[in-house]
């Protein structure tokens, strides 16, 4: 499978540019760029951190951003759009929405890993409307009607 190469424009001479932390890592992890100061998160409050950069995305591909296991843990800082979706053909800043699910103030400093980011393929379904669906056991069974009692 070929790589898709991911061309990274600095927005901001202090951002940082996504990178893996290991050799087997699925996402890029993704820096707060705050060179002006620091940001507090309330609890319950949803800010949106700028990443300092854009880039350019290959057709074909998506990146799909998630929280980090560790803030989200630790802190309760997560992503109300998870994964939050950045289309190939989108050229701003990457911006990452926070939200403090803790009891706690949290800041956000700069440079500060907030998030991941794992370069995705995408396919795109031919979609046709229908008068009738093909019938299956499950049928109209809503959410957790497979395993919730």
């Amino acid at each position: 499978m070929n790589q898709p190469f991911l061309r990274i424009k600095k927005l901001d001479p202090a951002a940082s540019v996504p990178a893996y932390q290991s050799d087997q890592a699925a996402g890029l992890d993704l820096a707060a760029c705050l060179p002006g100061g620091a940001v507090m998160i309330a609890p319950g409050q949803i800010v949106p951190v700028p990443c300092g950069f854009a880039m350019a995305i290959p057709a074909g591909f998506e990146a799909q951003v998630r929280p980090r296991s560790g803030l989200a843990t630790r802190n309760g800082i997560t992503m109300p759009n998870t994964p939050g979706t950045i289309d190939s053909d989108y050229r701003g800043q990457v911006i990452v929405p926070l939200i403090n699910l803790g009891k706690e103030r949290f800041e956000v400093t700069h440079g500060m890993r907030i998030a991941q980011m794992v370069i995705a393929p995408v396919s795109r379904a031919e979609v046709s409307e229908v008068e009738s669906l093909d019938e299956t056991a499950r049928g109209g069974g809503g959410f957790g009607s497979t395993g919730l009692r």
